[in-house]
C-alpha cells in the first residue's frame, strides 16, 4: 500500500519536472536512479575521490560525498583526525560585496588541522576569522602553512575531486 503511495506520488512529480524516475520493490539510496530525458543521474555524481596522508607518510584514498566536510569524511573512514567542536557559521558570502553575518561561534577547537593541496583547493570556501586563530592558539607559527585549514570547515565539493589532504602530527588531547 505504501509502495503504491509512494509510486504514485513519483509519477507526479517526475511528470510535472519532465524526469522519469525507476522505482523497484525496494530502493536504497545507493540503487536509486534518476533519469532525466538527456542524463542519468546517480551516487556517483555527488562522490569525489580524496587522497589523505597521514602523519607517517602512509597514503589512503577515500570516496567522499559532495557538501561534507573532510571531517565527516575522514571519520566515515575511520581516520582520526581528533576531537572536534563546531558552533554554526559566523558568516556567509553572499556576494563580492556582502558578506552576511550569521553570529554563529564557528570552530571552538583546532585540533583538526589538515593541509590541502592539488586539486579544488581553491573553491574552498576562505578561511574565517575564527578558523584562524583557532589554527593560530592551537598549533604552533612553524607548523601552519598557507595550505592549512580545520578539516571540520571545508567543505568538499565536485572540483576537489583528487584533491590531496596532508595529515600533521596530531596534538596531545587526551591528558586527564
Amino acid at each position: 500500500m505504501a509502495l503504491r503511495h509512494l509510486a504514485s506520488k513519483t509519477r507526479a512529480f517526475s511528470q510535472s519536472n519532465n524526469l522519469v524516475v525507476s522505482l523497484t520493490k525496494r530502493s536504497f539510496s545507493a540503487d536509486a536512479v534518476v533519469k532525466s530525458e538527456n542524463r542519468t543521474f546517480s551516487v556517483k555524481d555527488v562522490t569525489i575521490s580524496l587522497n589523505i596522508v597521514d602523519p607517517s607518510g602512509a597514503r589512503r584514498q577515500v570516496p567522499g560525498l559532495i557538501g561534507k566536510s573532510i571531517y565527516e569524511t575522514c571519520q566515515m573512514h575511520n581516520i582520526d583526525l581528533g576531537p572536534v567542536s563546531v558552533g554554526g557559521a559566523v558568516e556567509e558570502i553572499r556576494s563580492d560585496t556582502w558578506t552576511e553575518p550569521l553570529y554563529g561561534e564557528g570552530p571552538t577547537a583546532g585540533y583538526d588541522h589538515v593541509l590541502l593541496n592539488g586539486n579544488g583547493t581553491e573553491t574552498a570556501k576562505p578561511m574565517t576569522h575564527v578558523e584562524a586563530n583557532m589554527l593560530d592558539h592551537y598549533w604552533d607559527e612553524d607548523e601552519i602553512f598557507p595550505e592549512s585549514r580545520l578539516a571540520s570547515q571545508v567543505l568538499l565539493t565536485k572540483q576537489m575531486d583528487g584533491m590531496i589532504v596532508y595529515v600533521p602530527d596530531r596534538l596531545v588531547d587526551d591528558i586527564p
